[in-house]
């Protein structure tokens, strides 16, 4: 895994013949982060919310730095380091640290409906970020989206218009995490997909561990064996090894079909929520899961240069052709990095 090492030349073409093997390597990924709401919300019953969002970043950092050093790539140049501050503060401390409070108070499954927002505001935070020029529809869809979310909210916290200090963290979370990875996608592509990750969680790791800290003398943690195995999973898959599988499916390709399956994330952390919590998943939660998720996925797709319009408007678009870089940043809610920098970082 060197840096500037390619097993591709062409942006977008698929590393291996069979794209199954692609398709296979991101559901694992996306598997691997779909049980981070629901672990959060175990770790949370017994362990301090500041000690879990930043001693899971500070576990990761540790696995991090190792990664980078024995793989020796190249430290961040100049105003690169400012780049990574932004993906540091969204991804690294803001998504974790709020996440974790606002888990402290409301179930799972609700958490994970108002986190399926996150496709359809990377992909606004990408546009914003890139100053397009989307068409109308993006912004229709991307606000139905978001109404669908404060409205499923506010039933949950007892009436539309009442949210609750869980549901404005959960939304400050969606946004510090679109801001993260919509930066993290365009960096990528100048120091490569999981390197961009781990520079990330190295420069935010003084802080983190100043947080950590600081919760340990106040609250020293004791939890119990299942509540420290999911805050481990949390520090070394969710916010580590995940990454690896889902970098790696996207390297293989058809990245325009494996960038999708992120859409499955939020469908597979409610059901986790029912199976391992043992949550009671009303028909409010299916639906206002399903309201989201489906305007996440069209907000998408209607995004211009997106693999839909894409095909809506070039006479030789094929079904199936790869996403661009910028096309698959924006597809991949709990990614950092473009489909570019991803074709970087072979196996």
């Amino acid at each position: 895994m060197i840096d500037n090492s390619s097993a591709t030349e062409i942006f977008g073409q698929p590393l291996s013949s069979r794209p199954a093997t692609g398709l296979w390597w991101g559901l694992l990924g996306v598997a691997a982060f779909s049980f981070t709401v629901p672990f959060t919300r175990v770790a949370v019953a017994g362990l301090s919310p500041l000690f879990i969002g930043s001693g899971r970043a500070v576990v990761a950092a540790v696995l991090a730095a190792c990664a980078l050093a024995l793989t020796r790539q190249r430290a961040p140049r100049g105003s690169q380091w400012a780049r990574v501050a932004v993906v540091a503060g969204g991804v690294v401390a803001g998504f974790p640290l709020l996440t974790s409070f606002a888990l402290t108070s409301v179930p799972a499954s609700h958490g994970a409906v108002v986190i399926a927002l996150l496709p359809a505001a990377t992909a606004t935070m990408a546009v914003l970020r890139g100053h397009e020029r989307p068409p109308v529809i993006f912004w229709v869809i991307t606000g139905v989206g978001a109404v669908a979310a404060i409205v499923f909210a506010s039933a949950q916290s007892g009436g539309i218009g009442q949210l609750h200090l869980a549901d404005l963290l959960l939304f400050g979370a969606v946004v510090c995490a679109a801001i993260g990875y919509a930066e993290g996608g365009k960096l990528a592509r100048e120091l490569g997909a999981w390197q961009t990750v781990s520079w990330a969680l190295v420069l935010a790791s003084p802080l983190m561990v100043c947080l950590a800290a600081l919760s340990i003398a106040g609250q020293p943690p004791a939890g119990t064996p299942a509540q420290w195995a999911a805050f481990a999973y949390l520090g070394i898959v969710s916010m580590f090894l995940g990454f690896f599988a889902w970098y790696h499916g996207l390297a293989i390709g058809p990245m325009a079909q494996v960038s999708q399956i992120q859409l499955v994330q939020p469908v597979l952390s409610i059901c986790w929520a029912g199976i391992i919590l043992g949550e009671n998943l009303s028909w409010t939660t299916i639906i206002g899961g399903a309201a989201v998720i489906l305007c996440a996925g069209l907000a998408v797709r209607s995004r211009p240069g997106s693999p839909r319009a894409k095909a809506s408007t070039s006479m030789d678009a094929t079904a199936g052709a790869p996403a661009s870089a910028t096309e698959t940043a924006t597809a991949t809610p709990t990614a950092t990095a473009t489909a570019a920098a991803t074709a970087k970082t072979g196996p």
